[in-house]
């Protein structure tokens, strides 16, 4: 005798079975699409870093040249001023050895030309 069917609402098995490849596929797809979002945003956060890493690059470029133009035009003239006080101390003490006549005119002169040179 063949098996008997049986026709209208599916038993319990079926219910369960229908309700688990439901419930399966809802998981897959959600877990598709929660993958898909945290690859978007990881793609948009090292887009973001390298944005940001190009932009220091630029900016510390900037700062190289803006060093370099600056020290290309600085001018000499400060250096020389330490120097040209220094001179005319001495000249001054010299003048003021030889006017109390600590120095005569000969040992003046060698002394300013020593200075001088």
């Amino acid at each position: 005798m063949p098996p008997l069917r049986r026709f209208g609402r599916p038993g319990l098995i079926g219910t369960a079975a229908r309700t688990a490849v439901i419930v399966g596929t809802a998981n897959a797809t959600t877990g598709a699409m929660q993958r898909r979002q945290a690859g978007k945003q990881q793609a948009a956060a090292e887009q973001q870093a390298y944005e940001a890493q190009v932009q220091q690059q630029q900016y510390e470029e900037a700062a190289r040249q803006a060093a370099a133009q600056q020290a290309a035009y600085a001018p000499p003239a400060v250096a020389a001023a330490p120097a040209q006080d220094d001179l005319m101390a001495k000249l001054t003490q010299l003048g003021q050895l030889h006017a109390q006549g600590i120095l005569d005119d000969a040992e003046f002169a060698a002394a300013k030309a020593k200075i001088l040179s």
